[in-house]
């Protein structure tokens, strides 16, 4: 985040060193970018004996061959004694390997929720059922016109409900999208969707397992639902990403970055990733377009809840009654993971260790921190140093000669990773606004949950900004 845009923002000749001191007990953990190779947990520049290698190939090829043997013969004994004592699978491909698999809970849901429906498949073919093709489709008819009845009486209760009798009618064009009587701003009917209410799910429909954020600090709590407490992998260090930003409103873009971070510290790096979070800033945070914060917080999690099994939202910086600086929004998150919960569980012996936390930011915001009287040096070396940065990189922005440039992040580099988009996206809030504002459309911007959110609420219609932050932002 930008430091300018803080109502109170004084420069860093302005402000006392003792001021900006951190008092959190950050665990000293090493960098994102190993010194050397030695640092890697497999001996990957180990020196290799020709006659030691051959025979250990000779052996690898020979275990490799024998192994589909040996769990053809366990599944056969096992079938002919009745199917007592099942064997499993071997996970030892992703335990030697130099690059580490990708985690198997980041799955789309639907894998979960379609696996009851293959159980019974595959029961029903291991006992060699097999229905008569008349009666199936007899069965699917009566199963169509059950649906078409039930469809047609829930349209006729919703629509004797809401007193509309055009949701009866098939052939009728539109309706409201916002209910005239309520207090919200009335809305060009050309933003609005055109679909009648009831076909829209209720956006306060919290999905199983979900602990939505407070509108106070009284009742704060911070969110550890998806927060992995355990180390898939013992020999790797637990890390959790953080991205700081105003999202008004939240874009594909926001949340492709985290999917890129996760790939690139999976290839690159011993690290594991155990969680991941956004934290909107506070309306103290002087910018133009800026929605209630309220509202940029309930966007987020709509925009990550359904969409991902692994990010989650934190609304500590979006209720504090001041401007709260990135370093301390940092400590914030490692107050909570490593002092309060004491670190990630590592092993089966229930030995903790402190996590890793980093911030994940865009080329734009980086290179801010080169222009003067905006950055405290201290804040700089406090989260370059003591937590780390991913940094995403943006079209027109080349991080890695700025990077050889500034003198602070130079220092800094072991602890920062840079990451190149494969598939360039530009997709940002400001163009987002403008696009509401214009009354043009913004489908596949941004998940489906915040558009329907936005036009409910009647969010960045009768706003303005300058021509200069449209043509110009990156947000």
């Amino acid at each position: 985040m930008d430091p300018t845009k803080d109502p109170n923002f004084k420069s860093p000749q302005e402000l006392d060193n003792e001021s900006l001191q951190s008092n959190t007990d950050i665990p000293k953990i090493g960098p994102i970018i190993p010194y050397v190779l030695a640092d890697y947990n497999s001996a990957i520049d180990k020196p290799i004996h020709p006659r030691k290698y051959k025979k250990n190939a000779m052996k690898r090829k020979l275990a490799a061959s024998m192994t589909p043997n040996k769990d053809t013969s366990k599944n056969n004994a096992s079938s002919s004694s009745g199917g007592s004592g099942g064997g499993s699978g071997s996970g030892h491909g992703s335990k030697n390997g130099i690059i580490p698999m990708k985690q198997e809970e980041l799955q789309p849901v639907s894998a979960e929720t379609s696996s009851g429906s293959e159980s019974e498949t595959s029961d029903s073919e291991s006992l060699g059922a097999q229905p008569d093709p008349i009666d199936e489709a007899a069965t699917a008819v009566a199963k169509v016109a059950a649906a078409a009845a039930a469809v047609n009486n829930t349209v006729s209760a919703v629509a004797a409900e809401f007193n509309d009798p055009s949701a009866v009618d098939p052939t009728t064009s539109t309706s409201e999208f916002v209910d005239s009587s309520s207090s919200v701003p009335a809305v060009d009917p050309e933003i609005t969707s055109r679909i009648h209410k009831f076909q829209i799910a209720d956006l306060e429909e919290v999905p199983h397992g979900i602990t939505r954020q407070a509108n106070n600090l009284k009742d704060y709590q911070f969110p550890t639902h998806r927060l992995k407490h355990r180390l898939r992998n013992p020999n790797k260090l637990p890390l959790v990403i953080v991205a700081c930003g105003s999202f008004s409103p939240i874009t594909y873009l926001h949340l492709r970055m985290f999917e890129m971070a996760l790939d690139a510290i999976s290839e690159q790096t011993r690290f594991e990733v155990i969680g991941g979070y956004y934290s909107p800033v506070s309306d103290n945070y002087q910018k133009p377009g800026l929605a209630p914060a309220h509202h940029r917080v309930r966007m987020c999690e709509l925009g990550c809840e359904r969409t991902s099994s692994w990010l989650m939202v934190d609304a500590w910086e979006s209720l504090q009654p001041t401007y709260t600086r990135t370093a301390m929004v940092l400590d914030h998150f490692n107050e909570e993971i490593n002092v309060k919960r004491k670190g990630v569980i590592k092993n089966d012996l229930g030995e903790r260790m402190g996590v890793k936390i980093m911030l994940l930011a865009g080329g734009d915001l980086i290179e801010s921190m080169g222009e003067p009287n905006v950055w405290a040096d201290y804040d700089l070396h406090h989260i370059l140093g003591n937590y780390g940065c991913l940094i995403v990189e943006r079209t027109g922005s080349d991080v890695r000669s700025f990077l050889l440039s500034h003198d602070i992040m130079y220092e800094h580099r072991r602890n920062i990773l840079v990451i190149k988009q494969l598939i360039y996206n530009d997709i940002s809030s400001t163009k987002v606004r403008l696009f509401i504002r214009r009354g043009m459309s913004v489908q596949y911007l941004l998940p489906n949950s915040v558009i329907r959110y936005i036009q409910e609420h009647g969010l960045y219609v009768n706003q303005t900004e300058p021509v200069k932050q449209v043509i110009g932002n990156k947000d």
